[in-house]
């Protein structure tokens, strides 16, 4: 297939209906949340969960996240406890994943966890996203809507060119606002919260509501939830962190006040950094030059996109 085999559909109830009507006969479908294009499938739909990981030559030990319409939507499928009440009430709909125990009678492919005994779901925030998942009327597992490994897709352009030609429809309703996966919360056997993977959501806004800290988990840690892996979000182009300035035959993506090919932020904004870092590194990724990175600090959202960047600039397979 070649990259204009994906049916482009739109935001209107009409092609969200065919939408959900080509997920329920088990195809793919990308479309936007408030965080990343995800690629979308039935998760209770072994076959069209396999679809997912084909597309996107995603290894079969990474789990995906589960997308609900709605919080009881969400408790069907995972063992409900008083601290995910209190999470969902704060941030649901919005770019929060939750690691929970599954129900034993959730009928859940299990490519979907990994063959984990956890489930990592959310309620997204983009209106399309939950007018989708309504009109579909079920759960759709839905990681970020690009070859893995590779940068993440903030615009239906981005899908497009990565996975075109692999799936079945791609729902454009323009750029995404966070720019950024959710990040990932899990409990460990204490009950105490574990921050997984760091998002578009701060952690200090979830040590704020739960009125505690949030433990992190130790990189040598077994993967138990999306966006773990070492080498992941990568470009084709080699990458240089941390850099000041480009070295010959570099191009800069700068943040903040300074000269540089592309910049994350002029202002030194970190959330207009996390929303133009994946199409900023997608633009420096078409330029064919490796490719350096201003630093970010490492504080609120920062540490969501440091986390991206190492793992992007991470040796690869």
């Amino acid at each position: 297939m070649n990259s204009s085999s994906a049916l482009m559909l739109g935001p209107s109830a009409p092609d969200l209906a065919r939408a959900a009507d080509l997920l329920r006969q088990g195809a793919c479908v990308a479309f936007p949340t408030e965080t990343v294009y995800g690629l979308g499938a039935d998760a209770t739909n072994g076959r069209a969960v396999a679809g997912i990981y084909e597309a996107k030559g995603r290894p079969s030990f990474n789990p995906l996240i589960v997308h609900a319409a709605d919080v009881a939507t969400a408790q069907r499928y995972v063992d409900w406890s008083d601290e995910a009440e209190t999470l969902a009430r704060a941030f649901w709909p919005g770019p929060l994943t939750l690691v929970l125990p599954l129900r034993a009678d959730a009928d859940v492919s299990p490519l979907v966890t990994a063959g984990l005994d956890t489930l990592a779901i959310r309620v997204p925030a983009h209106p399309t996203a939950r007018a989708l998942l309504k009109e579909f009327g079920g759960v759709v597992a839905a990681p970020s809507a690009n070859p893995s490994g590779r940068i993440s897709a903030t615009t239906a352009d981005h899908v497009r060119d990565g996975l075109g030609g692999r799936i079945a429809a791609i729902v454009d309703d323009g750029p995404c606002e966070v720019g950024l996966e959710s990040t990932i919360l899990g409990f460990g056997e204490d009950r105490k919260p574990v921050l997984l993977r760091p998002g578009g959501l701060g952690v200090e806004e979830i040590e704020g509501v739960l009125g505690g800290p949030v433990q992190r988990r130790a990189p040598s840690a077994t993967l138990n939830a999306p966006g773990q892996m070492l080498s992941h979000y990568a470009p084709k182009a080699a990458i240089r962190l941390d850099a000041p300035s480009a070295e010959r035959g570099e191009i800069l993506i700068g943040f903040g006040e300074m000269p540089c090919d592309l910049n994350l932020s002029p202002e030194g904004d970190l959330a207009e950094a996390a929303a133009n870092l994946f199409g900023h590194l997608h633009l420096a990724d078409r330029d064919g030059r490796p490719i350096a990175l201003a630093p970010i600090p490492k504080t609120g959202l920062g540490l969501a996109i440091n986390d991206r960047l190492a793992r992007a600039a991470a040796p690869r397979d």
